[in-house]
């Protein structure tokens, strides 16, 4: 079994009407997602605003969702200032989280020299257990594999990745080449079929707010070494892929769409993503119903 199981949710934060930090609201999804199929949650990531959340309502939020649930919370505390990292890092410990997501530096695109120093940092602020964070998309440069295999090896709590990299085969090398116990999540919810090939051990995921039983239908499919029925739960879960994010609705916009439609009151996002389009409380009811009709519903 996985350090923090297999699907894990990088959870909104919810906010109310006037833009406010919701933790009672937090609370409730929280327990709501450990109940639907997810084995830990990860706090404070993209998904959950962190760029626009100010420190006391991280660590407040923190405090709220590892109260109200008992599977791993991980704290997302990586930022682009590395002693404000640190500093985020040192408080989530003190609240009792189970690990620490570290995204690389977005924005500063720093050498691998400064990603080393930076994500060693982290670690050292902390003995909990830490998910690298690796998504050149947005944070604009890849932390290489060379870095990642030297931070597995050398650093002792650094102990897994989420890979939101694109590129299964790199991740196959890093698997490869790994040191015994390292951990690869899927961070890219439409290649987590195909990481599994890699040897991934699980996924944190965006869809996976409202599609948590179907990846352990898939996981147990894919371990079980059906492959053709793993892909037919895949095949299920392409239209929530395909909706969570997109230009003119960028994650986290349409999962809490999703998540107002299935009856949280988790506002809007705040800028710069700001409120919904139209379109994406539309579609949500629909990509639903059609989710819950594959699942033969």
């Amino acid at each position: 079994m996985a350090r923090f199981g297999r699907v894990l949710t990088a959870m909104i934060t919810p906010f109310d009407e006037q833009g406010a930090l919701d933790l009672d609201e937090a609370r409730r999804l929280a327990r709501w997602l450990q109940d639907n199929g997810n084995d830990g949650l990860v706090v404070t990531g993209t998904t959950g605003e962190s760029p626009v959340l100010t420190d006391d309502e991280r660590l407040s939020l923190y405090a709220a969702v590892i109260e109200a649930v008992s599977i791993p919370v991980i704290a997302g505390t990586g930022t682009n200032d590395t002693a404000h990292s640190v500093h985020l890092t040192k408080e989530a410990t003190a609240l009792g989280a189970s690990g620490i997501l570290a995204v690389g530096p977005y924005y500063t695109r720093p050498s691998q020299g400064g990603n080393d120093g930076h994500l060693g940092a982290l670690a050292a602020a902390s003995p909990l257990p830490q998910v690298v964070y690796d998504i050149p998309v947005r944070s604009g440069r890849k932390v290489s594999t060379a870095l990642l295999l030297k931070l597995a090896r050398e650093v002792p709590n650094i102990v897994a990745l989420k890979d939101a990299a694109g590129n299964p085969g790199e991740t196959a090398v890093l698997i490869a080449h790994a040191p015994e116990g390292f951990e690869v999540y899927s961070g890219d919810d439409g290649l987590t079929l195909p990481l599994l090939a890699s040897g991934i051990v699980g996924v944190i995921g965006v869809a996976t707010h409202w599609t948590g039983p179907d990846h352990q239908e898939m996981f147990d499919l894919w371990e079980k070494g059906d492959t053709v029925a793993a892909r037919a739960v895949n095949a299920r879960l392409l239209e929530s892929f395909a909706f969570e994010t997109g230009d003119d609705a960028p994650n986290p916009i349409p999962t809490k769409a999703m998540m107002r439609h299935l009856g949280f009151a988790v506002g809007q996002a705040r800028l710069p993503m700001g409120p919904a389009p139209a379109f994406v409380d539309e579609r949500a009811p629909i990509v639903f119903a059609n989710l819950q009709a594959s699942r033969g519903h």
